[in-house]
């Protein structure tokens, strides 16, 4: 079977990596190792400091800001987009930006667009009316029941994670965490709020972006609930991420939209670790209340929640995990994908650039 060569585009907004605050970017890491060691050749555009398996085509980094410095970044994203198409043979570029439609390659080459955000987060337009030779998937069934169905989108694609790599030999603690995007959408100062009412010490773990309202919100509602049992400790490096997912009592996901595809809700599981979630998008499907965490509706039964977490066996969270979140299974399902989207290529659309 010949190669393929791939182009990935990230965010110019989050580097790539495997414990990237952003879940689009831990996928794309993650998709480009796949890529790499199954044979095929891996490009990926992405912010500079992004750890990639195959050839990264580093953008400056960039903070969202005002509309004109927002313009100014999509440009050179997309330069570096039509770049990597014009010197290299492209079998198929795969983009995973909210953006998306602001760095399209030009036209010649097929497009998937991974959608791993809700659907209120994408022009509607560029979804339902999109150009020739461009198809999308979501990545859980419960979130592609809110876009419109058309025969540019695809079958869902759910997440996946390396499960063979969380876990490990960690004795619980009596602390419950929070690990995530620090914004008004992921709910953070109410996860500080149900732990204080049960009286549990959280550790708040997650970068605070520049740019947007992020900052403004950490200051406002989520630094003055801070204290000595209730504390910030930032950004989490691959490594200390697991040890404090598999030390964690429990994690708190009290999320205020319909989580897509909650990485971090796969990841406690994985470790052994139950989940405490609002009962939005696909938290509902991921968690057996009961079993494998509890799902709530606000932030007095996530506080009544915690004083539960003991009754959770690690090994059922640990085992549904390992039977629902196949990281071999996701990318299994992107290459087969890849492959028939290039097959269905018109030969006048075919590439006539030679292989830089």
């Amino acid at each position: 079977m010949k190669p393929l060569t791939i182009l990935n585009v990230a965010s110019p907004y989050v580097p790539v990596g495997p414990a990237s605050v952003g879940g689009a970017e831990q996928i794309v890491h993650q998709i480009d190792r796949a890529i790499v060691a199954t044979g095929n050749r891996s490009l990926a555009v992405a912010s500079a400091g992004s750890d990639v398996a195959g050839t990264l085509i580093a953008t400056p980094p960039a903070t969202l800001a005002d509309d004109e410095t927002n313009a100014r970044v999509w440009s050179i994203h997309r330069a570096a987009v039509a770049c990597a198409c014009a010197h290299h043979a492209i079998d198929l570029v795969h983009i995973h930006g909210v953006e998306f439609q602001r760095y399209l390659p030009p036209p010649g080459v097929p497009v998937l667009v991974t959608l791993h955000m809700p659907a209120d987060w994408y022009p509607a337009e560029a979804i339902i009316h999109p150009r020739p030779h461009v198809w999308f998937n979501c990545v859980s069934a419960a979130q592609a029941a809110a876009f419109a169905a058309g025969p540019a989108m695809l079958e869902p694609i759910p997440n996946g994670i390396d499960v063979e790599a969380l876990g490990g030999p960690y004795a619980k603690r009596g602390f419950a965490l929070f690990l995530g995007r620090i914004s008004p959408e992921k709910g953070v100062h109410l996860a500080i709020e149900a732990a204080r009412l049960a009286d549990c010490p959280l550790l708040v773990a997650g970068e605070v972006f520049a740019g947007s309202n992020a900052q403004a919100y950490f200051r406002q509602e989520v630094e003055p609930r801070l204290d000595a049992r209730r504390r910030f400790i930032g950004p989490l490096g691959a490594a200390r991420k697991r040890r404090f997912l598999a030390a964690a009592r429990c994690l708190l996901v009290p999320s205020q939209f319909a989580e897509t595809g909650s990485l971090v809700t796969m990841e406690a599981l994985a470790s052994g670790t139950p989940v405490i979630g609002f009962s939005t998008g696909v938290l509902k499907h991921f968690i057996s209340h009961g079993r494998t965490g509890f799902l709530v509706e606000d932030v007095d039964a996530m506080a009544a929640a915690i004083a539960h977490c003991g009754e959770i066996d690690a090994k059922t969270c640990r085992h549904e995990a390992e039977r629902r979140f196949s990281l071999d299974a996701m990318t299994g399902r992107y290459l087969a994908v890849y492959r028939d989207l290039i097959r269905q290529r018109p030969d006048t659309l075919r590439r006539t650039c030679k292989d830089a």
